[in-house]
C-alpha cells in the first residue's frame, strides 16, 4: 500500500517512523500546509514525495491516509478522504458532534473504505488484561468501571493548544472536557463490548486568570474546564468518567473495573487484581520497559540485542513486524499495534479493531455528557451505531490477547 502521514506535528513524528518501516508499506508520503515544515521532515524521514495539502494527496494514487492534523479537522477530512476512495486512520478524536460521528459512519458504509480511529487505551497493559481475564470470566458479571483523564493545562496544555491554534488557541482550548474522553472510554467499553445508552453529568465552572473558560472566551461557550459523568450501559452495569484539565495531579490516564467475583484496579501504586479471598499485584506483567523479541527484559541481554521500546511482557511482540524493533513506541506501547493494525486492515480487506463503528461508541458518550453538564446533569439518551454484521465478520481481529 501508498500510504500518506497528513501533518507532520510532534505526534505525527512517532508514527512516520513505524509506517515507514512497515514491510506492507510500500511507499510513505507526507502531506504538509507549511511548506517548511513539510521540507524539514521531507529530509528527516528521508521521504521522496510530499503533498502541500490534504487535497493533493487524494488527487494521487496513494491508497491510504493517516490523519494527524488539528483534532478539530479529523471528522470533515476523514469523510473527505473516505469519500475520495482512501483508506482512513486517525488521531483522536473521531469528530467534534453527534452529526460529524454520523456522516462518518455514513461514509464508510457507502464507500466501503477501511476507518481506523487510533484510540491508545485499546493497548495499554491493563485493557489487555482485563480483556484477558474478562473473557475467561474471572470478574463474573461487571457492576461498575471507571475511567478518568486527568490533563492540567500546565502539563504542556498551553503550549500544545498555541501550536495548533495560534492567536486563536483560547477559541479553540476551551473545548469542553468530554469532548476528548476516548482515553476513558476505550478501554472500558473495548473490555465489555457494549455501549452506554444514558447519561448524565455534572460540570466544574472554571475562573482562573488565564480566561480560557471565560463567557465568550472559546467557540463552544463552554465554562467547564472539569466534567464527571455517570453512564449506564447496555450490559446493565454502571459506567463513571472523569475529564479533568484544572487538577493538582501528576497526568495520568486510568481505568478499574469491579465485578462480582474480580476486581482489576489501576491505582498510582500500580495495577491490582482482587478477589474476595486475596490481592495480586501485576507489575510484572504491566509494567512496560525495553523487551527483547522474547519477552525478556532487556538488562538481562547485552545492549546490542535488538529489542521492543516502551512494551510490558503482556503484549504479543510476536505479532509486530521484525522492522518496528528498536524504533520509536509511545503511549505504553499503543503506538506500534496500532500502526500495525491499520497496515494489516487495509491489506487484508478486513475492519480492524478500532473501526468506525467503535470510535462512535467511544466518542458519543462524551458529546452527549456535555449536553447533559450544560443542563444541570439532565439524564439523557446516548446515540449508537451499531456495526452490521456483514461489515465485521470478516474484521481482522488484530488483537495482543
Amino acid at each position: 500500500m501508498k500510504l500518506a502521514v497528513v501533518g507532520t506535528g510532534s505526534f505525527a513524528q512517532c508514527f512516520i517512523p513505524l509506517f515507514k518501516a512497515h514491510p506492507l508499506v510500500s511507499e510513505l508520503s507526507l502531506a504538509e500546509l507549511d511548506a517548511h515544515k513539510l521540507d524539514e521532515n521531507r529530509r528527516k524521514h528521508a521521504v521522496e514525495r510530499t503533498f502541500p495539502s490534504l487535497e493533493a494527496a487524494l488527487e494521487s494514487d496513494v491508497d491510504a491516509v493517516a490523519l494527524f492534523t488539528q483534532n478539530w479537522l479529523h471528522g470533515p477530512q476523514a469523510v473527505q478522504a473516505l469519500r475520495a476512495g482512501k483508506h482512513v486512520y486517525s488521531a483522536v478524536p473521531a469528530g467534534a458532534s453527534v452529526d460529524e460521528v454520523a456522516e462518518l459512519v455514513r461514509a464508510v458504509e457507502e464507500t466501503g473504505r477501511i476507518y481506523m480511529l487510533g484510540e491508545t487505551s485499546y493497548y495499554y497493559p491493563g485493557a489487555i488484561y482485563c480483556r484477558q481475564q474478562f473473557a475467561k470470566g474471572a470478574f463474573g458479571k461487571v457492576v461498575y468501571s471507571e475511567g478518568e483523564y486527568f490533563h492540567d493545562w500546565d502539563h504542556g496544555l498551553y503550549d500544545v493548544m498555541k501550536w495548533r491554534a495560534g492567536d486563536r488557541w483560547r477559541v479553540e482550548g476551551g473545548r469542553p472536557p468530554m469532548y476528548y474522553p476516548t482515553h476513558s472510554t476505550g478501554g472500558i467499553l473495548s473490555i465489555l463490548g457494549t455501549h452506554a445508552t444514558h447519561v448524565s453529568c455534572q460540570g466544574f465552572a472554571d475562573d482562573h486568570p488565564d480566561g480560557i473558560y471565560a463567557p465568550g472566551a472559546n467557540r463552544f461557550d463552554n465554562r467547564f474546564s472539569n466534567q464527571t459523568a455517570l453512564f449506564h450501559l447496555a450490559d446493565g452495569s454502571m459506567m463513571r468518567i472523569n475529564e479533568f484539565r484544572r487538577i493538582g495531579h501528576p497526568s495520568v490516564e486510568r481505568m478499574s473495573m469491579f465485578g462480582t467475583k474480580g476486581c482489576f484496579q489501576n491505582t498510582l501504586a500500580g495495577p491490582i487484581w482482587t478477589d474476595k479471598d486475596r490481592v495480586t499485584r501485576l507489575d510484572d506483567q504491566l509494567t512496560c520497559g525495553r523487551l527483547a523479541p522474547t519477552g525478556e527484559p532487556m538488562d538481562a541481554l547485552s545492549p546490542s540485542d535488538a529489542y521492543f521500546e516502551d512494551v510490558a511482557p503482556i503484549h504479543d511482540l510476536s505479532r509486530l513486524p521484525a522492522s518496528f524493533k528498536g524504533l520509536p513506541n509511545g503511549h505504553m506501547g499503543a503506538h506500534q499495534f496500532l500502526a500495525d493494525d491499520f497496515v494489516q486492515a487495509v491489506h487484508a480487506g478486513k475492519h480492524p479493531t478500532n473501526h468506525v463503528w467503535q470510535a462512535a461508541r467511544y466518542l458519543l458518550p462524551g458529546l452527549v455528557a456535555h449536553d447533559s453538564s450544560v443542563r444541570g446533569g439532565e439524564l439523557l439518551p446516548v446515540p449508537d451505531f451499531p456495526a452490521p454484521e456483514a461489515h465485521i465478520s470478516g474484521s481482522s481481529g488484530r488483537t495482543v490477547d
